[in-house]
């Protein structure tokens, strides 16, 4: 093996928010960062991260925190509608990347964000989370290598509790950005879109239903549709997030089929494998509810705490860019030019719901509107 010599990190963390805060307790571990800085606007949370992940450097401008001599890495963890401004910041250092999901909420955003990362060379890559499970893994190696024979439809069912729905209304004064589809249905989308990277979409029909977070959010509480592609293979998907609070899984249970030509693969990501029933309401998951009393365990997507520390693929994930950063070795993460695709094809299937009327591929910017 060629040997690497590994690259030392200052990475600065903009947004400290849970991602940011579990990305750094990881980051604080790898035996390459060198330097940890922090950019938050609450001074309390800024105060508590930085103590979690022993930071070097705190404030409340990221543009400052960018700045910095020592930075050569970042990630960008802030809400999903205000990645724009810190990102152009970064590009300015043209230092390699780790982007929350979505590059934008707004889709002429996003197209400008990717054009700018690519104009300045940058390697940024986009954090989609469940890439990093290892049964979606193991999914794709049997897609790439064969194994089914010629992918010609594929099924996913999202099914999450409504906490994270109403968790994002509360925080934007924007609810029309606001859709299962492009803040959580987008996870269940890359996965499949990531097993058929090889074919293209060329349309794409939905409908949304929006009777339990229409009248208070106005917002969406569920949509399903279909994504065809120029060679006649179909992808069907229904992604609620209007689930009661009750619901067992903390945030995200999937179900996805994939059928070939020659086999078939049907992935069960329910997390119904770990039940934990209490009698008293946790402290963990994504935010804690009294009511709620029974979880499936591993359905928070950033994985579990265990043993003082985090554990599952938000922790991969993050290890693995860091190594990438390092080492300059390659990851499975999802690339900027995908994050845009995935972006456009949840805005391509909220807009025919709302159109009630197919939608053709790819969707322009300018034509996300009525």
């Amino acid at each position: 093996m060629r040997d690497r010599k590994a690259k030392g990190i200052g990475l600065a963390i903009v947004g400290a928010g849970r991602v940011g805060l579990f990305r750094g307790e990881v980051a604080a571990r790898h035996p390459q960062v060198e330097w940890i800085g922090i950019a938050e606007k609450n001074p309390e949370r800024a105060k508590l991260v930085a103590q979690k992940v022993g930071a070097d450097f705190v404030t409340a401008d990221h543009r400052e925190l960018l700045a910095r001599s020592e930075v050569n890495a970042a990630i960008i963890a802030t809400d999903e509608h205000l990645h724009v401004d810190p990102i152009f910041s970064a590009l300015e250092r043209k230092i390699p990347l780790l982007i929350e999901k979505p590059l934008a909420t707004d889709l002429a955003d996003s197209a400008r964000v990717a054009h700018a990362i690519r104009s300045a060379g940058v390697d940024a890559v986009v954090g989609y989370t469940q890439r990093f499970r290892r049964r979606w893994l193991a999914a794709k190696e049997k897609v790439q290598s064969g194994a089914l024979g010629d992918v010609t439809l594929v099924t996913s069912r999202a099914f999450m509790n409504r906490l994270v729905a109403i968790d994002n209304y509360r925080r934007t004064d924007k609810p029309e950005t606001i859709s299962p589809m492009v803040i959580s249905g987008t996870h269940a989308l890359d996965i499949v879109m990531w097993m058929m990277e090889a074919k293209t979409p060329v349309e794409c029909y939905a409908r949304s239903i929006d009777k339990v977070l229409g009248p208070e959010w106005k917002g969406i509480d569920s949509t399903a549709g279909m994504i065809m592609f120029s060679d006649g293979s179909v992808y069907h998907l229904a992604m609620t997030w209007s689930l009661p609070v009750t619901w067992p899984a903390a945030v995200y249970s999937l179900e996805v089929g994939i059928v070939g030509t020659t086999g078939v693969l049907t992935i069960d990501d329910t997390h119904r494998d770990i039940v934990l029933a209490v009698s008293a309401p946790q402290s963990e998951g994504y935010l804690p509810d009294k009511s709620r009393l029974v979880d499936f365990m591993g359905s928070y997507p950033p994985g579990d705490m265990a043993l003082g520390e985090l554990r599952g693929p938000m922790r991969d994930e993050t290890e693995s860019w860091l190594n990438r950063v390092s080492l300059g070795v390659p990851t499975p993460a999802t690339t900027v030019e995908e994050a845009h695709n995935r972006l456009m094809l949840t805005k391509a299937l909220d807009l025919s719901a709302r159109r009630r009327a197919p939608v053709k591929l790819p969707l322009a910017p300018e034509d996300e509107a009525y």
